[in-house]
C-alpha cells in the first residue's frame, strides 16, 4: 500500500502534547505528511473551514483524503488499523492486556491531572520553567502522577512494555512537566521520562518548538 500523504492541523507554537502524539505516530510508522498550523490564540480552530474538517474543532486533527478525524488518541488507533504490524510500526502492544493498559494510561493523561496540567503547562516543558509553586491541588495531582507511574515503571526500565508504545510519549510528556520546571521526581522515572525524550521522533517535534 502506498498511502497518499496526510495533513496534520497542530498548534503553531507546536505546544499541544496531543498534537505531538500524533506527529510520533505518524513519524514511527513512516507515513508521509505535511503539517498546517493554526494560531489558537488568534481562534483559527474556530473558523468555519476548519470547523467543517475537525468534528471537535480542535487540534490535533488528521485529514486522510475525504476523510478528517480529531482527538490524539482516536488518531493514533485509526493509523494502527489502518496501518497495522508487521508491515507498519506498531503503535500498541500486540498483547490484549498490555494494549488495553496503553490506551488506559492515554485516556488517564487526557483527563485527569487538571490541575497540574494547567500549572505545569507545556511551555514549562519547551519554552521555560514557571517560577510558582504548585498550589495544593497541584501538588496533589503531581504526587497522584507520580504514584501510578511508580506502579508502571520499575527501576532500570525504559519502556512500558516488552517494545514502545505510544504511551510512552504521553507518560513521559506528562512526567517532564514536573522534570524540565525542576520539581522532585524519582530518579527511576526521570531516567526513564529522559530516555523516552531522546526518541527520534519526539526530538524532530522539539526541533520545531525551537525554530
Amino acid at each position: 500500500m502506498n498511502p497518499a500523504p496526510f495533513t496534520l492541523y497542530v498548534d503553531s507554537l507546536f505546544t499541544s502534547p496531543y498534537a505531538m502524539s500524533v506527529f510520533v505516530s505518524l513519524l514511527e510508522k513512516n507515513l508521509p505528511f505535511e503539517i498546517k498550523t493554526l494560531d489558537l490564540d488568534a481562534g483559527e480552530q474556530q473558523q468555519t473551514t476548519f470547523r467543517q474538517q475537525s468534528l471537535t474543532s480542535r487540534v490535533p486533527t488528521l485529514q486522510d483524503a475525504d476523510f478528517a478525524l480529531s482527538e490524539s488518541s482516536a488518531i493514533s488507533e485509526y493509523l494502527e488499523e489502518r496501518f497495522p504490524a508487521p508491515d507498519y510500526a506498531a503503535l500498541y502492544p500486540a498483547d490484549l492486556r498490555q494494549r488495553a493498559k496503553a490506551r488506559q494510561i492515554q485516556a488517564w493523561l487526557r483527563s485527569d491531572l487538571l490541575d497540574l496540567r494547567i500549572e505545569r503547562s507545556t511551555n514549562v516543558v519547551f519554552f521555560s520553567p514557571s517560577d510558582q509553586p504548585l498550589s495544593t491541588k497541584g501538588q496533589a495531582a503531581a504526587e497522584k502522577l507520580i504514584a501510578t507511574a511508580d506502579l508502571l515503571i520499575q527501576d532500570h526500565q525504559t519502556q512500558l512494555f516488552d517494545q514502545w508504545c505510544i504511551a510512552d510519549t504521553d507518560l513521559a510528556l506528562m512526567l517532564q512537566r514536573l522534570i524540565k520546571n525542576g520539581d522532585p521526581v524519582p530518579a527511576k522515572l526521570e531516567s526513564y521520562a529522559n530516555i523516552q525524550w531522546q526518541r527520534p521522533a519526539v526530538q524532530q517535534w522539539i526541533a520545531r518548538t525551537r525554530r
